[in-house]
């Protein structure tokens, strides 16, 4: 989580990815609608690019424009964003309700973003969540508490 935070965790990268999923592609566009400061905007783009959640192609030579999609990896990101949007609509809706609904392409029905198991279908809350360790967790800066409290689960588990 720490990682993924350090790539999108700030305030305006999120809203940057979204924009750019509903077809905002163009700078001035993205800032126009975010209300974000060019030099802002400039280096949120910039890292996106960097870290290979966004690319940037020239649609325009002089002047030298630029437009942007997501990479799959920034696609990747799409549905985490359509869940911390149905969080925001349950905990956060305005009075006049939803900003967004999401329709299916497949089906054509309009759905309400939420997680589910793979294997069962079933809804996932937390309360039905076993968190064990996994191979790249180990007891770092930000992770020492949880590292070994992994730990400990998996030793409980494997005794059962």
């Amino acid at each position: 989580m720490a990682r993924a935070l350090e790539l999108i965790g700030d305030w305006w990268t999120p809203l940057i990815l979204r924009d750019l999923f509903l077809g905002v592609n163009r700078f001035d566009g993205l800032a126009e609608d975010l209300g974000v400061s060019r030099n802002l905007l400039t280096r949120r783009l910039k890292a996106l690019e960097e870290n290979h959640v966004i690319l940037r192609r020239a649609y325009q030579d002089r002047p030298k424009r630029y437009e942007y999609a997501l990479t799959e990896a920034g696609r990747d990101l799409v549905p985490i964003l359509l869940a911390l949007t149905a969080w925001g609509d349950r905990w956060a809706q305005p009075d006049e309700g939803a900003p967004i609904l999401f329709r299916h392409k497949s089906c054509g029905r309009f759905f309400e973003p939420r997680l589910v198991c793979p294997a069962c279908g079933e809804p996932v809350r937390a309360e039905d969540i076993d968190a064990l360790p996994g191979p790249g967790g180990a007891p770092t800066p930000g992770t020492k508490l949880v590292a070994r409290l992994l730990a400990g689960r998996r030793t409980a588990k494997e005794g059962d």
